[in-house]
């Protein structure tokens, strides 16, 4: 899960890293980078000084400090504008997630001592029955969290348009938002890539006109990413969730929808996860899980759709990492995006889905436009 890498003494330390050398305390290990795409981070024990709660010192016995890298672009609606503040408002309301401290005017994350369940539990392998009960304990937590009870500042995007229970809203909001941040944002670069493998232009526009209307549900807040990696499994085998940047508040079938689709459950366990979220819901807050087996495969639809335009571009962006063509990976990136169009064929209405060989064909002319 993590590079352990000390700090002690790095020639040429990026800024992150020292400001992370700057805040720890006298002597004491830096640790990092850890692994991540959007955000350059280090965990270490924190400097001992007045604007630290003596409290939370005796129960934190590490931090991280995590920052955006530059230019790393983003395909993901944001909700909030801190998640800092966020996970400060969640404190007592939700169970296990890390605790915001701040040292010297920077706030820090508490460190989860642990594991991913990526690392106990990869990809394909079933949850535990412990690890199920305590996401269904989530679920329930973050459904009686009403859209106007966070006093976390909210970004407020012009068009969204969603209003408390408009779920049909909602998903029409999202589709939108990545045909007009992602796709069409990206297509001066990455336009004729789409259009090599076979993705129409009005590919997006005719899936929402093709939705149905939802059932109403009530609004409440969303982690937006409950993927494997987003688990730490601690000493006690207790599950918590990290990484809460991509919450948002709106329809709670989102969320199950995003679990199910980035998981990976084994067959059969999946259809499992969404009935017991049906009753956790329910249990909670009557009409949360209303209509679900009816929407919910619309909104895996628009989870697979979506995942095509950010895996193509990622894709790319990786193969021309730092301005150097990565060409010994094109096999294993044709593999990743034929498996991608075929899970998203349907709902772009692709006419074909193109072979491996296709696709690197596609990935070899644009880098050769890239050069």
């Amino acid at each position: 899960m993590r590079r352990n890498t000390p700090l002690t003494a790095v020639p040429g330390a990026s800024p992150v890293r020292q400001r992370a050398m700057a805040l720890s305390r006298a002597g004491g290990e830096v640790v990092g980078p850890l692994k991540g795409y959007h955000h350059e981070a280090y965990v270490f024990a924190p400097a001992a000084v007045p604007t630290f709660d003596a409290s939370l010192l005796r129960r934190i016995e590490r931090v991280k400090l995590r920052e955006r890298r530059p230019g790393v672009e983003s395909f993901d609606r944001r909700c909030f504008t801190s998640e800092d503040e966020l996970l400060a408002a969640l404190q007592g309301r939700v169970r296990r997630i890390p605790e915001v401290v701040e040292v010297d005017g920077v706030p820090l994350h508490g460190f989860v001592e642990g594991r991913t369940l990526a690392d106990r539990c990869p990809p394909g392998t079933p949850l535990a029955a412990r690890h199920l009960g305590q996401l269904m304990t989530l679920f329930r937590e973050l459904a009686v969290i009403s859209p106007d009870e966070l006093p976390a500042d909210r970004i407020r995007t012009a068009g969204d348009g969603a209003d408390d229970h408009d779920t049909t809203a909602f998903l029409r909001c999202l589709v939108r938002f990545t045909e007009e941040h992602v796709r069409r944002r990206n297509t001066a670069r990455f336009g004729t890539l789409f259009d090599a493998l076979g993705i129409r232009p009005d590919a997006l526009p005719r899936f929402a006109a093709g939705l149905p209307a939802f059932t109403r549900r009530p609004f409440s807040l969303l982690h937006g990413d409950l993927h494997r990696e987003n688990f730490v499994v601690d000493a006690r085998g207790d599950l918590w969730t990290i990484d809460w940047e991509l919450a948002m508040v709106g329809d709670p079938l989102y969320d199950l929808a995003t679990h199910l689709y980035l998981m990976r459950y084994p067959r059969g366990q999946a259809s499992r996860v969404a009935t017991r979220w049906r009753d956790a819901m329910e249990s909670v807050r009557p009409g949360s899980a209303a209509g679900w087996a009816h929407d919910l495969p619309h909104i895996l639809a628009y989870k697979r759709a979506q995942s095509v335009y950010t895996d193509v571009i990622r894709a790319g962006l990786v193969l021309r990492e730092g301005g150097v063509t990565q060409w010994q990976l094109l096999p294993r990136v044709a593999r990743r995006i034929h498996g991608v169009l075929e899970s998203a064929a349907g709902p772009l209405g692709l006419a074909e889905v193109p072979g491996q060989w296709q696709i690197v064909s596609a990935y070899a002319v644009w880098l050769r436009t890239e050069l």
